[in-house]
């Protein structure tokens, strides 16, 4: 256990657990997470099987303390905090608790959901995220979202009340979008007191609506160089205002990173539990990644008969686990431990290709570790893809 007084993140890449919702109201047309709209959902019968499939999970990993836990979706904000404390009582009674340890939700800034905000913190949420995603009504509109600005800004002032941390999502390179327009919807963003912001750049994803549009020429996003420029411009006003971008898309004080997604970063263990949760878990020694079935109702059949959902328990080889590492931390502004991938590799990157992308600007080295430079992270898929072949 954590000290009183320790800090929420100590460095290390912690233990989190991650519970996910996969109903919505609505399907956003850019989205390609994995999510169903149904109105008719069993909702005490769908918290049984994950609380099952928690105690499946705590089983197989024993009493770890737990650095995080995250309501993802899916819309977990449809959940009554009645659910959502059932679930976190479970939690809690499965696996210790370091103490600060952050439970985050992500919620829709709909005045249905909204309602429930002061619930989720009686319940014990101490962190909320608000899919605001834009502060333009017809951009609102064309992303597919349900609330308006008005209710948007509503319930931030809410959440700023009622929460500890709050975080908001934002989505940008919209069509049609100028740096200008970026930068003072962002800087109204910031002046709403964020904490942490999560800032994405617009991308078409396969199987998407927005894909059709795109391939139709109804959609067209900004080209790579307007795009370039507005990541330039989310750099520069969130620098300005004190919110460092310690991740390629995510901003914050200096305190207030989502402790949840270091544990990802950093490559650290982490339960997955609900339709479609994906997870990554060290069993003696060895990690293994976890899957479990898409489609909630085939979930649902498999958890009631077999415990849990699980459709993968893969172990993870050492060379898969070292290149996973390097794609998740070259990611973060503290970059990624050499000498951990080395182990993990069972061998070191080759001095030619470090040198090759450290004079080309895109990487730099502080003793152990190794970081990609803001013009790195503009190119990290190319720079990932040279230093790991």
């Amino acid at each position: 256990m954590q000290e009183a007084n320790a800090p929420l993140d100590d460095g290390t890449p912690g233990f989190g657990i991650y519970i996910h919702w996969p109903f919505c109201l609505s399907k956003c047309p850019y989205c390609d997470f994995n999510s169903h709209v149904d109105r008719k959902v069993d909702e005490a019968r769908f918290v049984d099987a994950i609380i099952t499939e928690l105690r499946h999970n705590r089983e197989l990993t024993g009493p770890r303390p737990v650095t995080s836990i995250f309501f993802g979706g899916g819309t977990p904000s449809l959940l009554t905090p009645q659910s959502v404390e059932r679930l976190l009582i479970a939690t809690h009674n499965l696996w210790p608790m370091t103490n600060h340890v952050e439970i985050s939700m992500e919620a829709n800034p709909t005045s249905v959901e909204t309602a429930y905000l002061q619930g989720y913190r009686a319940a014990g949420v101490t962190r909320l995220s608000l899919g605001v995603q834009a502060l333009r009504d017809e951009d609102l509109r064309f992303l597919g979202r349900l609330h308006t600005v008005g209710e948007a800004l509503q319930a931030v002032k809410l959440a700023r009340e009622t929460f500890p941390r709050i975080s908001f999502d934002l989505i940008y390179a919209r069509p049609a979008q100028t740096a200008q327009d970026w930068k003072q919807e962002l800087e109204e963003a910031i002046s709403y007191a964020a904490d942490h912001l999560s800032l994405y750049q617009l991308t078409i994803e396969p199987g998407t609506p927005f894909e059709k549009l795109h391939h139709a020429g109804a959609l067209i996003p900004p080209d790579p160089e307007a795009a370039a420029t507005l990541y330039d411009v989310t750099q520069d006003v969130c620098g300005n205002a004190g919110l460092d971008a310690y991740e390629v898309s995510n901003h914050a004080r200096t305190t207030d990173a989502c402790r949840h997604n270091l544990t990802y970063w950093r490559y650290g263990d982490y339960v997955g539990v609900g339709p479609g949760a994906h997870g990554r878990i060290t069993l003696n020694g060895q990690k293994r990644a976890t899957e479990t079935l898409l489609m909630p109702t085939e979930w649902l059949t498999q958890v009631e008969k077999l415990g849990h959902g699980r459709t993968r328990f893969d172990p993870v080889a050492g060379e898969v686990q070292a290149d996973e590492m390097m794609m998740m931390g070259l990611r973060l502004s503290e970059g990624v431990s050499l000498s951990r991938f080395q182990t993990l590799r069972g061998q070191s990157i080759s001095s030619d290709k470090l040198t090759h992308l450290q004079q080309d600007g895109f990487l730099t080295r502080k003793e152990d570790r190794l970081i990609a430079t803001p013009k790195g992270r503009m190119v990290l898929n190319g720079v990932l893809k040279e230093l790991l072949s």
